[in-house]
């Protein structure tokens, strides 16, 4: 966002500082909430074209930047437009309600709006009639083709392309920026100039059908109380976000009977993990150490250590020279070196294991099935005893990055106690770790890709979740414990866990153990060396 300070707009803010004063702060106003965030430099740095418009300037944050001034014209001549269409409208008006309610408009941005009462209520008139003519024209394109729209010079422009084509895309992607929003009461107002029979009626549906064809979460039909509520969200993009994510009065549901489900079973719980904590002992002593020496007896360290007795008493006996019992003492380093490289390397195996879930391709091996479903995140959940994996239907295209990324941004934005959008692209880029991955929910339903490759699809997971910190939200985590619970009980899963825990655990025992022998090496290479080992066994 380019700002633009001066002494005139300096001593405008001092006016409006001291009119605000006198006239006082409507109570109303001061209980507006923030919806209209500027993304932090930090998640902008990772892909700058995914949050900063591209192509169109929608709202003030971006009003200013040369680069979109020529999409102005294109504003203007639709403005222009639709004022000749309905001839009663004069937009003086409009501007003049607007610089009334300026102070409930500005509330709703977070950063600080470098324009004077007139200059913004302009900008909100011809950016609003702009988006409604764009809502208009994307519906026609992609819903009725075929039925004849009134010729505007907006959708001359857009319709001259197809709606796969670079412009389409590129100014699908810049409305639905976080950074490029305006107040959705601001555009219920404008539309009431243009529809003068059931104007919220006719604004919700064309709200509701192009959140349907632009959200990359596939919402299912016939939503009735998402109609009449969707006029009372703060932004279009608050509206996407609404209709995919779970209302928090669900969220806190889930976590009340999660609460239930734990007081009632602690009892159960305890038991089972006793009996877990026993069982994993009996393993410890039991089953773990023959893998053990099944598997280090075939290393060519350990048969060095076996016979290391029997060489230590054949070299002295026939007289060898100190130099092989110095060639022993560096093989004993050389284990101890290979066990303390192998424990570092475990620590860190451990660690991401514990950042992660199964990918598709490791819960199709033991049998796990993935079944779409349509109704948005809360419909995500693990049925571990038919071992299936219930996920939302997901559509991937050139503008699926743009939304993704945004609407993280505002969840992140909004600080809600539960990120639930945010763990979903967690879960997303946990199980789609490959381009296998993409090709198994692809086959499945669950992903429609419609990007180049499937590598491309994963990798799109992968870049959003870089500049994320993971959370918790026990709506959706409890579907990743039965999906992981659901692995790990597999028997060869199971086996290589318990090996790598119990077993390389014991590498301080190990490396002790070879300390020790170094020790006993050293000590009979130096008494070889001073007292003479062939001269000790002539005495004898």
């Amino acid at each position: 966002m380019i700002k633009q300070f001066n002494r005139s707009t300096g001593q405008e803010w001092v006016i409006h500082i001291k009119r605000t004063l006198d006239e006082g702060i409507d109570d109303e106003d001061v209980g507006i909430p923030v919806c209209i965030f500027s993304v932090p430099k930090a998640i902008v740095s990772t892909k700058q074209e995914a949050y900063i418009p591209q192509l169109v300037a929608i709202g003030p944050y971006h009003h200013r930047r040369v680069e979109l001034f020529e999409m102005e014209r294109y504003k203007l001549i639709e403005a222009e437009r639709v004022q000749k269409k309905y001839q009663n409208i004069r937009f003086s008006e409009i501007v003049e309600h607007f610089e009334e309610n300026d102070v409930s408009i500005r509330a709703c941005y977070h950063a600080y709006l470098d324009f004077d009462r007139e200059e913004l209520a302009w900008t909100f008139v011809i950016d609003a009639s702009f988006l409604l003519g764009c809502l208009r024209t994307f519906i026609d394109i992609n819903e009725e083709p075929s039925r004849n729209r009134s010729s505007s010079s907006l959708a001359d422009m857009v319709n001259h392309f197809t709606k796969k084509t670079v412009i389409h895309h590129a100014i699908l992607g810049d409305m639905v920026m976080l950074e490029n929003q305006i107040p959705l009461f601001v555009l219920r107002e404008v539309n009431t100039y243009f529809h003068y029979e059931n104007p919220d009626e006719a604004l919700a549906m064309m709200l509701l059908k192009f959140c349907k064809h632009a959200s990359p979460i596939k919402i299912v039909d016939g939503q009735q109380h998402v109609s009449e509520e969707c006029l009372q969200k703060k932004h279009l993009l608050d509206l996407i976000y609404c209709m995919v994510a779970p209302k928090f009065e669900d969220i806190e549901r889930e976590i009340e009977e999660s609460k239930e489900g734990k007081e009632k079973h602690e009892e159960i719980g305890c038991f089972k993990k006793t009996w877990k904590s026993i069982m994993s002992f009996l393993c410890f002593i039991i089953v773990v150490p023959l893998q053990f020496l099944i598997r280090i007896l075939k290393s060519k360290a350990v048969k060095a250590a076996v016979t290391l007795p029997w060489k230590l008493i054949k070299m002295i006996c026939h007289l060898k020279p100190t130099s092989e019992i110095t060639n022993l003492v560096s093989t004993a380093e050389t284990v101890a070196e290979e066990i303390e490289s192998v424990s570092g390397l475990n620590d860190a195996s451990l660690l991401i294991e514990e950042l992660s879930i199964p990918s598709a391709t490791k819960l199709s091996g033991i049998g796990a099935k993935f079944i779409p479903t349509k109704g948005g995140l809360k419909t995500i959940r693990f049925d571990k005893p038919q071992g299936a994996f219930y996920l939302p239907v997901v559509n991937l295209d050139d503008n699926s990055e743009v939304l993704l990324r945004n609407l993280v941004a505002y969840e992140a934005s909004l600080a809600p106690e539960c990120t639930v959008f945010t763990r979903y692209v967690e879960l997303m880029s946990g199980i789609l770790d490959k381009k296998e991955d993409v090709k198994i929910l692809r086959d499945s339903g669950i992903v429609l890709n419609r990007l180049k490759s499937d590598e491309e699809a994963a990798n799109l997971w992968h870049g959003i979740t870089k500049c994320m910190k993971l959370t918790k939200v026990p709506i959706l985590d409890k579907a990743i414990e039965e999906a992981n619970s659901y692995y790990s009980n597999y028997w060869k899963v199971r086996m290589s866990k318990s090996f790598k825990k119990y077993v390389y655990s014991s590498w301080p025992v190990l490396a002790f153990l070879a300390a020790n022998l170094l020790i006993l090496l050293s000590a009979l290479e130096a008494f070889c060396s001073v007292f003479g080992c062939f001269k000790w066994s002539a005495s004898l």
